[in-house]
């Protein structure tokens, strides 16, 4: 059998993942009133059984308020823990690490599911907060300013929302600052218009972001690793930067963040990648260089070979794999086979398929 960087244990604090592969965060709507249900289950054990070392929920808001769309995963209440204890569960039971996102869709909530349309939910829907009263689009719902209260008990949201996915068996737990969610719309100079200590320099736009990772590491136990996805940049001029990106991940490192997952653009609209989602695999490498903490790289990565060349050259540390592996559960069975590594298929499995 040959040997490959992809398929090498990896470890960070208490836990090692059998391989280098994690599913990333997929948003499926299709919780109802935030509770994970069948679907869920079905959909995150189907990719552990598939062979991931890493298998991470959807956003799950940290309230209400937070979600995208009314059909959004959420973590607000310990009932809501209590439907997600199964889901971790069968992941761990499959041989991966079961990971959660933990997330607050800011100024980006109250809209429809993506196959309904794009528009604010017209009933049933809520108005949504920001750092500074400013709406995504022509389309999003009434957007208010937060005040210095509701901030404060949005971090305590996050903390008590990692304190429950713990519980439930949680093992690897993520903060979505990315994407135009509110955290993103925090860190930029486009979306945070703000005097306060929450606005202004970089320090200022940063604090959310610091102050939500120092209470969540505080509410989960110190062996469990802690992950920030973040939007590297903007992909507008006068946004957030790769540098910026650099600083605050240096930062996140000394309040015990231990791995970025590296992606960019969205928030606003028509911000993507010029060169398409290739290109955010140098923003892996860089923070992992310059900023010295472990990266994890997402987007298009579709190939066996392409992932293993990334571990192998020190560009990141895991790769999270999203569109490939809603085309193919077992995505990582079959990029073991591509590069001529044992592929461990499950015992009920292992008769018909080798």
């Amino acid at each position: 059998m040959e040997r490959s960087s992809l398929f090498s244990p990896f470890t960070l604090r208490g836990v090692t993942f059998r391989n280098r592969i994690g599913v990333s965060p997929m948003c499926q709507y299709s919780a109802v009133d935030g509770m994970a249900g069948p679907w869920h289950l079905t959909h995150l054990a189907s990719r552990a059984v598939g062979g991931a070392g890493l298998v991470v929920t959807e956003a799950a808001a940290v309230v209400s308020q937070g979600r995208i769309s009314p059909a959004d995963l959420g973590l607000w209440s310990d009932a809501h823990r209590d439907a997600l204890r199964p889901v971790a569960a069968a992941i761990t039971d499959a041989g991966a690490v079961p990971g959660i996102q933990l997330a607050h869709a800011g100024r980006k909530g109250s809209t429809q599911i993506p196959w309904i349309g794009r528009d604010a939910v017209a009933e049933g829907g809520w108005a949504v907060p920001a750092p500074s009263a400013l709406p995504f689009n022509r389309r999003s719902a009434l957007t208010y300013t937060m005040g210095a209260e509701e901030i404060a008990r949005t971090i305590i949201a996050f903390a008590e929302a990692a304190r429950r996915a713990a519980d439930a068996g949680f093992r690897f737990i993520e903060c979505h600052f990315a994407h135009g969610y509110l955290v993103h719309q925090f860190l930029s100079p486009l979306t945070n218009l703000r005097d306060d200590a929450f606005g202004g320099g970089l320090e200022g736009r940063s604090r959310l972001a610091l102050e939500i990772v120092r209470a969540v590491r505080a509410a989960i136990p110190a062996e469990i690793p802690l992950s920030v996805r973040l939007s590297c940049v903007d992909w507008v001029e006068g946004g957030w930067t790769l540098d910026d990106s650099i600083t605050l991940a240096r930062h996140l490192g000394e309040e015990g963040v231990d791995i970025v997952d590296c992606s960019s653009g969205a928030l606003v609209p028509g911000a993507a990648p010029p060169d398409g989602p290739a290109v955010q695999r140098d923003f892996a490498r860089a923070i992992r260089e310059r900023a010295g903490l472990p990266t994890a790289a997402v987007g298009g990565i579709t190939g066996a070979r392409e992932a293993d060349a990334l571990i192998e050259s020190g560009g990141a540390d895991m790769v999270l794999i999203a569109r490939a592996m809603l085309r193919d559960p077992y995505w990582a069975l079959h990029a073991a086979e591509a590069l001529g590594v044992e592929a461990a298929w499950p015992l009920p499995y292992k008769r018909a398929v080798t």
